[in-house]
């Protein structure tokens, strides 16, 4: 279910106006830069050939969105950030299903439980402007999501694809639905691995992976209104880490879900829906499974057990409304266990020692979002939600025991028009979200939990563009504003380094001038950005493509700049398309940054220093052998450049490889080919 077509279109149809349809003859076979086609909507379909190629994991899909960059640590399962905001601040969903990683380093943000090609479409809401999916929304929504298309007959629908490149690159997806009208059951099976990347200077980064994963899904379908659906799903990984003196090798996640739906009850009840789900994700990491060993022994191995619970009902209210009431709750365990002094594998294994829970968290959140039409061509929408939120924190150290107990509001008011004379939806919105301290940021960078506990995040934004949808043209402008009350910022940094200060009381790690200083505290910011993007078939082959993104942000309180800001880039792209061939060219330019906090960030990253404006160039082809078959291949990183994105860890001394860079290096040239195969 996408977002705002879900109400606008499944739950009131008959609503006096219309939304511009996409133009099919826009569409791209290969994509380079998803477009907004719907006020702050970005929909994609990761089944699609994508360029530059994303690794499997779900953060490296979203980097071709205008406005996303990835924070690289290896080869995959980097933390997406959105407009500058990353970690709790972006709400990330599988199938309707939130919840988070269980590594306090973020080896596993929850993106990277996410194999893109084994959904349906990948859905983007830009800043706080919907209020059903959870509190903490303040940068955006990412919702994975999978159909549920009853077969039209007795049979089988099924898609597969096959994708080799350099580095041992080998990806494999395979997706067959089988039943009838009323009965299905769909299965997903997914592999993906790589051996280690070399930058453009030829340096071999640590960064192999494997990752696979297996989805069951069986339904019951008695009529086109009906929907009753059992899943579950199960996914193994380990990946080589850059950044870190530590890979991750188990990341292992087991879920299912139940979820109800039914349309078209009455004149008044036009759509209910409920879920059940269920997540259990375990994480092992170490120093000697995927590397050389130096020193001692180390392994630590978190886990996070999630139920979650969501159920809405769709009220059309009169000819001109429709109101989606809605509630959710969210329950999270995590523990933790690790290597005691002078562990080695010879002592015992890691399963014999007992867990230690150190969080119990839960939220309950009630919501209403409002749907009206104004007249024919003008509408308002808009939401209020609240949240119950508490988290108790556990330690064998009785100080750093403590609970959380808050109180978040959330809402959002938007105006849209479609033009009269033109093809374009004109909007502005205003939107306000809050977030509670995560568990990060109350163990990590602020271990004295009862005395400093951190005030909830809150961001109040303002939103404003144009969506065109025309003929021989499509593109978006959209700007906002933000202010953030008691943004949460960490700070790390040795005593001998002399970087900035944490404010007292906060806790050390280490000894003496080698002592380490974490801590997390309030502090009030400014931000506002742009984005656009444009597709433009100038001639009957050929379109020209152009994604910009620019933000600016500052610390108020401490008069710099806000730390873990992106600079602008700009992407131009050209395509080509005769009958079944295509072909495209895509060039990226990144501005330099200068604009930073030293030392400074957040739970994914702090600023390491000013970066200079890098650019680099892919080209791709494609051949249709019919509505079956399709053969993609491509050069990403076409001119082998060597550059590192500013937002990225920084790169760590591996026993075996070069020296550690400042920041970890992206791939140089890549070569890839694919193959598509639908049979429906």
């Amino acid at each position: 279910m996408s977002f705002k077509r879900a109400t606008l279109a499944a739950a009131l149809a008959a609503l006096p106006f219309t939304v511009v349809a996409e133009d099919a003859a826009l569409s791209e076979v290969v994509v380079t830069a998803p477009q907004m086609r719907d006020p702050l909507v970005v929909t994609n379909d990761p089944k699609a050939p994508q360029v530059p190629v994303p690794a499997s994991d779900g953060a490296s899909f979203l980097k071709n969105i205008p406005g996303f960059n990835v924070i690289r640590k290896g080869g995959t399962d980097g933390d997406p950030v959105l407009r500058g905001l990353a970690g709790s601040r972006l709400n990330v969903l599988l199938d309707g299903a939130e919840f988070h990683g269980g590594c306090g380093m973020r080896m596993d943000p929850p993106t990277a439980y996410v194999f893109p090609e084994s959904y349906d479409r990948v859905v983007v809401v830009k800043g706080p402007q919907t209020v059903r999916y959870g509190n903490g929304n303040l940068a955006g929504v990412v919702s994975f999501e999978r159909d549920v298309k009853p077969l039209k007959e007795t049979g089988v629908r099924a898609f597969g694809s096959l994708m080799a490149g350099s580095w041992g690159r080998l990806d494999g997806v395979a997706d067959a639905t089988f039943g009838t009208p009323n009965f299905f059951l769909r299965a997903i099976g997914t592999h993906s691995e790589s051996d280690n990347y070399d930058d453009g200077d030829g340096r071999e980064t640590h960064s192999f992976y494997e990752r696979k994963s297996l989805s069951l899904q069986g339904g019951w379908t008695p009529d086109a209104n009906t929907a009753l659906t059992l899943s579950a799903v199960r996914s193994e990984a380990n990946a080589a880490y850059a950044d870190r003196t530590m890979d991750g090798v188990v990341f292992d996640r087991d879920g299912y879900d139940i979820k109800f739906s039914k349309k078209r009850i009455s004149d008044v009840v036009r759509k209910i829906e409920a879920q059940y789900t269920y997540n259990y994700i375990d994480h092992v990491m170490d120093n000697y499974s995927l590397r050389t060993r130096t020193g001692n022994y180390m392994w630590n191995n978190p886990d996070r057990e999630t139920h979650g619970m969501r159920a809405s009902i769709d009220l059309a209210l009169g000819q001109a409304a429709v109101l989606t009431l809605g509630a959710d709750r969210q329950e999270n365990e995590h523990t933790l266990r690790k290597n005691p002094m002078g562990w080695t594998p010879a002592t015992a294994p890691i399963e014999s020692y007992a867990r230690v829970k150190d969080l119990d968290a839960t939220n309950t959140g009630v919501y209403g979002e409002l749907t009206y039409a104004l007249a024919d061509r003008q509408r308002l929408i808009g939401g209020l939600r609240h949240d119950s939120y508490e988290a108790t924190r556990y330690s064998t150290t009785a100080a750093l025991n403590g609970t959380s107990d808050e109180g978040l509001a959330g809402g959002f008011l938007r105006y849209e028009q479609d033009l009269a004379s033109l093809p374009a939806t004109a909007y502005i919105g205003i939107g306000h979200g809050a977030r509670p301290m995560d568990h990060w940021e109350a163990t990590t960078y602020n271990g004295i939990m009862a005395t400093r506990k951190l005030d909830p995040e809150k961001n109040t934004q303002i939103d404003a563009g144009l969506v065109w949808n025309g003929k021989d043209v499509n593109g978006s402008v959209s700007a906002y504003y933000s202010k953030i009350d008691d943004y949460m910022l960490t700070h790390s940094h040795l005593t001998s380094a002399g970087l900035g200060v944490c404010p007292a009381g906060t806790p050390t790690t280490g000894m003496g001038a080698t002592a380490t200083y974490n801590c997390a505290f309030n502090v009030d910011a400014t931000r506002y950005g742009l984005e656009a993007d444009v597709a433009w078939r100038f001639a009957k082959n050929w379109t020209l493509r152009g994604a910009y993104a620019s933000v600016r942000a500052d610390n108020d309180t401490m008069d710099v700049p806000l730390a873990q800001t992106p600079p602008q880039e700009l992407k131009l792209g050209i395509d080509w398309q005769s009958g079944p061939w295509s072909a495209g060219a895509l060039a990226r330019f990144v501005d330099d940054q200068d604009r930073i906090h030293l030392g400074y960030g957040s739970i994914v990253g702090q600023d390491l220093g000013k970066t200079p404006g890098f650019s680099t160039f892919a080209i791709n082809g494609s051949y249709r052998f019919d509505k079956r078959f399709l053969v993609s291949a491509g050069i990403d990183n076409l001119f082998d450049k060597t550059y590192a994105e500013h937002i990225s860890r920084t790169g760590a001394a591996i026993a075996g490889y070069d020296p550690a860079t400042t920041r970890v290096n992206e791939p140089g040239r890549f070569a890839w080919i694919k193959l598509n195969v639908a049979l429906d």
